[in-house]
């Protein structure tokens, strides 16, 4: 090899070793945000649980509409109030385990409502789990 090729590979390498850098960054996000969500699932195998759940969000959404609607906050905070009791009240008493937002709120919080839209999409059932498409 010649100097000049020498030189462009050796240039080259640190570019794709950035790119191959960033690329892990990136699938390993992707695999923690997707294992988190795995374990968030199998807490909510219990279909009253995750009827309770969708409820809950629904009533949290509602109260942010109409807390957006009447400039108020005291909606959201309602709103906010009946999801976690809904969620607590499936996680207690029917799928008997403690709820995720307690050791993780953000990444629960965030699983909840992908989860919300996984149900809306007809990709998780609150029939029965034989019907879930994940």
């Amino acid at each position: 090899m010649d100097k000049a090729a020498t030189q462009a590979q050796s240039t080259d390498q640190p570019a794709d070793i950035e790119a191959s850098k960033n690329t892990d960054i990136i699938k390993k996000d992707t695999l923690a945000k997707q294992s988190f969500y795995d374990f968030y699932l199998e807490e909510h195998q219990n279909m009253a649980c995750r009827r309770l759940h969708f409820a809950g969000s629904s009533f949290g959404l509602l109260g942010l509409a109409k807390s957006v609607k009447t400039r108020s906050p005291k909606p959201l905070l309602k709103g906010i109030a009946a999801g976690y009791a809904c969620a607590w009240v499936g996680h207690f008493f029917f799928e008997k385990n403690k709820p995720a937002s307690f050791k993780f709120p953000l990444k629960s919080f965030v699983s909840d409502f992908r989860m919300y839209t996984d149900v809306l999409r007809g990709r998780l059932s609150l029939k029965d789990r034989e019907f879930d498409k994940i």
